[in-house]
């Protein structure tokens, strides 16, 4: 089943504007990293920040991702040719040779973070639907679609994914709630070069803000020998 029928405009999504928050920063993280390295600094900021902040990101080349319930060898046999990190967040596996990956970190009670889990997921995707068809690429919400723990991302959708109107998907994400806020990690195929940074946060916040973070080496390698380097996480199922 696709996307193909389930045209679920919700709040009409072209006239979509923000109302999550005030402000919400965005950090174009323009430095290559491998998968371990990107997911210590997604929790480092679950950690640390105090403001709303989207961050924008870049892989080293071979690197792929797989969710919190998939089991390794499903990755490895979808992609033998991958080095494999697993997500502190749900969803399936994707490889990050071409893709356009951010990460959305809400701190605290405010209101996204609160949401429950699927209405959070509509809404940021709802806000980058309206970014990415302010950009000319054409993205529709999937609509009441069975939910699915592990599998390639972009082979099928599930509820709330985005794809074209041809059912191919164009988006989709894991979710994870700490006592520090909401840990959001998307993945986008993108057709072309389009940046919908902007365009994505101002649809979530009434302001936005550029930052240039620099992690603290010593904190990323620390989160990285705890949990994402480690052989036991990456094997935990």
């Amino acid at each position: 089943m696709n996307c193909v029928g389930f045209r679920v405009l919700l709040s009409g999504v072209s006239g979509f504007t923000g109302t999550l928050t005030k402000t919400i920063q965005i950090w174009p993280d323009d430095e290559l990293r491998d998968g371990p390295q990107n997911m210590a600094v997604d929790q480092w900021l679950l950690e640390t920040r105090d403001k709303p902040l989207l961050r924008v990101y870049r892989w080293r080349p071979g690197w792929g991702s797989f969710g919190y319930f998939v089991p390794l060898a499903e990755a490895e046999n979808a992609m033998p040719d991958r080095q494999w990190v697993r997500r502190w967040t749900g969803g399936g596996i994707v490889d990050h040779a071409q893709d356009w990956t951010y990460t959305l970190v809400v701190p605290g009670r405010q209101w996204l973070a609160v949401m429950r889990g699927g209405e959070s997921y509509r809404v940021v995707h709802q806000a980058l639907a309206s970014a990415l068809n302010e950009e000319g690429q054409e993205a529709i919400l999937a609509g009441s679609l069975p939910g699915a723990q592990g599998g390639e991302c972009f082979a099928k959708p599930v509820e709330h994914d985005l794809c074209d109107s041809s059912g191919r998907k164009l988006a989709g994400a894991g979710q994870r709630r700490s006592r520090h806020g909401l840990l959001h990690q998307g993945s986008v195929m993108l057709t072309g070069s389009p940046d919908p940074s902007q365009g994505f946060a101002g649809r979530l916040a009434g302001e936005t803000e550029e930052v240039r973070l620099l992690p603290p080496t010593s904190e990323i390698e620390e989160r990285v020998k705890a949990r994402y380097g480690r052989e036991d996480w990456l094997n935990r199922r």
